[in-house]
């Protein structure tokens, strides 16, 4: 455990000398949501319909902003993963009377902690452009032990990402994993809009029962089986992260 506070503790300085991780977590979920409700808003709420949702159109967007921004949050974490790998860093730890777990859970804990306070400014800045959540507060406390969770678990992959890859350009099918499915998902528009393969695979993707999840707990409104499959790929993807990362960390580097 000492070890381990010690990692988390040299993960927030690197944040401190290097605040670009952060800008990073919230600077493009930001771009997004400014985009999507101040050029699209109209048109897609408008297109989306009162079935779907009965506020504006920011309230049905911001679940899926928040999903994007732990995806952002995410990709720095392979990144600086893969930086402490391919510099020597990782190497030199192995060779320390430290536990070597410990190097990992600095950066996962690290990240959780950044992300879920990256994901509080984007829902401040989200109020200020007229998001008006309803939740009580045993839906707020699901809303955010839900984003801790799925933070848990792609960082956990991520962690994966940045041991396998041989260069920081090697995280990037990760990064555009993460920033293409939620296009694919309920997050912009509902899937009963898309057509066809499209539809399907909306309908069926991970972020789709995560996202309205959120949605159903941040507007106070049913979520039916959404809560269970989202907990499932939650758990699912932070358990195969875990272990993937695990085995990676263990290898003989030769």
């Amino acid at each position: 455990m000492t070890d381990a506070i010690t990692m988390v503790r040299r993960n927030f300085t690197h944040t401190l000398r290097n605040p670009g991780a952060m800008i990073m977590t919230i600077g493009m979920p930001l771009v997004l949501l400014l985009v999507f409700v101040g050029v699209f808003g109209g048109a897609l709420n408008v297109g989306i319909g009162p079935a779907q949702h009965s506020g504006s159109y920011i309230d049905y967007v911001v679940p899926g902003i928040l999903l994007m921004t732990v995806g952002y949050g995410g990709t720095t974490t392979a990144m600086a993963v893969n930086r402490d790998m391919t510099a020597g860093i990782i190497s030199r730890f192995r060779t320390m009377a430290i536990s070597r777990t410990s190097v990992l859970t600095g950066h996962v804990v690290g990240s959780v902690i950044r992300t879920l306070v990256g994901t509080g400014l984007v829902i401040g800045v989200a109020v200020l452009l007229g998001f008006r959540p309803a939740g009580d507060p045993v839906q707020w406390l699901a809303t955010i032990g839900l984003i801790a969770l799925l933070a848990l678990a792609l960082t956990w992959l991520a962690v994966g990402v940045g041991l396998l890859a041989k260069t920081a350009e090697g995280t990037a099918p990760f990064t555009l994993v993460v920033q293409l499915l939620p296009f694919l998902s309920s997050a912009f528009v509902p899937p009963d809009s898309m057509s066809g393969a499209v539809r399907w695979f909306a309908a069926h993707e991970p972020f789709t029962p995560i996202i309205d999840s959120l949605r159903g707990l941040l507007l106070g409104t049913p979520i039916g089986d959404s809560g269970v499959a989202a907990v499932a790929w939650c758990v699912g993807l932070a358990l195969a992260g875990y272990l993937w990362a695990r085995a990676l960390f263990r290898r003989d580097p030769s």
